[in-house]
């Protein structure tokens, strides 16, 4: 028996971005929800994470509005003393689990279809094939758009034979008896997860082969920090960076001396500017493995041997070949978030796709007409390029500018610790952040005139 759904939007995807949108939504709106994922709880891709993964950034901005991750504390003690808390994945679970059961589902105005599937306006339970019909007057939300891919779910992006030794990250802390070598493949913020990893655990740098396609730029997690004065005053020296720049290497080159970007090899140029956040002992520890590939891809792994685009390599014949290779960050065309089929849920501000969320869910409960809240709420890309982050920049810039001339927008945004450049009421005026203020105006039009440009030039 089919049954007919009775909710005024229908959530698709119980990540971060989904649950992000319906806390704000229910917050200010008096509506029904439902949500649907194919997995059994919500969280989404955290679900299915390595064990030892963490935030890269403070646990502060991650999670949904009204209920702050982790407890906005400051590290006391060890390599990280005086940055925000990162929650790590057991953390970021077992507050999704919370949220979902103690604040959406006890309101009485949610309802979550665990295990299902969602097409042609129809959910379809994966355990026991139950149909629920979704009507025409209620609006799909598209949690699922920038859903990343990971390694435990992806296969390698390249041929394995059938004696060569290769696993997801994932099983890399279920192992029972250690290689001669370990072969990460991947750039990204996986790939330095695994490694620094390893290195916590006793292994020898001179035992790591890191296979790297692109270098990466990362930025400086203590730039990325819950305080104005920080991240208003990183704003502004990227601005100043942007309107000196002459070239897209140029700007990443005065963002490094400024100590806002980072990178790994400091004689080789990156080309991926992703950039996760990465802290200075972690790049300490990357730069002391000293056998690092640069081939482009790997094409295919066999016993004692890697064949990558341009070459092959020679690998211990108990090597172990890590996949770290998953995509990560998906980056399909913009389209507006408010269309006409579905609310597509994409970040707003740079990089931060929990508050981006939040907005839309908090724009959608207070605002009737799509089209102002298109206007109001324009998407921004996820960067992968030097370019796509200028890019990124840019857009983001321009989004934060349009939603914060709205005074009821800024004041709640004022109040979302998920909001890296929120000002609190009651925080006092310092020396420091009227310094970055004056700053960030004063470059302003000149930065975001200059990244316009630079944006085409990658």
């Amino acid at each position: 028996m089919t049954r007919s759904l009775q909710a005024d939007y229908l959530v698709v995807g119980a990540g971060a971005m989904g649950m992000a949108f319906t806390d704000a939504l229910i917050d200010h709106a008096d509506v029904r929800v439902a949500i649907v994922d194919r997995r059994h709880s919500a969280g989404g891709h955290w679900l299915d994470a390595y064990p030892f993964v963490r935030l890269h950034q403070a646990s502060a901005f991650y999670g949904v509005a009204s209920t702050l991750l982790g407890g906005g504390r400051v590290q006391s003690h060890g390599p990280e003393a005086g940055l925000h808390e990162r929650a790590d994945v057991s953390e970021i679970c077992a507050y999704y689990r919370h949220l979902l059961r103690d604040r959406l589902l006890e309101s009485g105005r949610v309802e979550f279809f665990a295990n299902c599937d969602y097409a042609a306006r129809q959910i379809v339970s994966r355990i026991s094939g139950r149909r629920f019909d979704v009507p025409p007057t209620c609006r799909i939300v598209d949690a699922r758009y920038l859903a990343p891919d990971i390694p435990a779910t992806t296969p390698p992006p390249f041929d394995v034979a059938e004696d060569a030794r290769v696993i997801p990250v994932n099983d890399l802390a279920r192992l029972s008896e250690a290689p001669s070598q370990y072969v990460i493949v991947g750039s990204g913020k996986t790939a330095t997860d695994a490694c620094i990893w390893l290195l916590s655990r006793g292994v020898d740098a001179g035992a790591i082969c890191w296979v790297r396609p692109r270098e990466p730029w990362m930025l400086n997690r203590a730039m990325i920090q819950p305080d104005p004065a920080v991240f208003v005053g990183m704003a502004a020296t990227t601005m100043e960076a942007a309107a000196a720049a002459s070239s897209l290497e140029d700007l990443f080159l005065r963002l490094e001396r400024a100590g806002i970007m980072l990178r790994i090899n400091r004689s080789v140029m990156p080309t991926m500017a992703k950039t996760p956040t990465l802290a200075q002992w972690e790049l300490e520890q990357l730069r002391s493995i000293e056998r690092v590939v640069r081939l482009g891809h790997v094409r295919r792994v066999e016993h004692g041997r890697v064949t990558l685009d341009k070459g092959a390599v020679t690998i211990a014949r108990d090597a172990l070949v890590v996949h770290c290779a998953a995509s990560g960050l998906q980056y399909p065309p913009l389209v507006p978030i408010w269309g006409p089929s579905a609310i597509t849920l994409q970040p707003i501000r740079a990089g931060f796709p929990c508050f981006g969320a939040a907005l839309a869910g908090y724009v959608e409960a207070t605002r009737h007409d799509d089209a102002e809240k298109n206007r109001l709420c324009p998407p921004t890309p996820y960067p992968n390029t030097l370019a796509g982050w200028a890019a990124m920049t840019l857009l983001g810039t321009r989004a934060t500018m349009s939603f914060g001339s709205e005074p009821d927008i800024k004041a709640w945004a004022d109040g979302v610790a998920l909001n890296p450049a929120r000002v609190p009421p009651e925080r006092g005026r310092s020396a420091e952040l009227d310094d970055a203020r004056a700053r960030l105006k004063t470059r302003l039009p000149d930065g975001l005139a200059r990244l316009a440009e630079l944006r085409h030039a990658g």
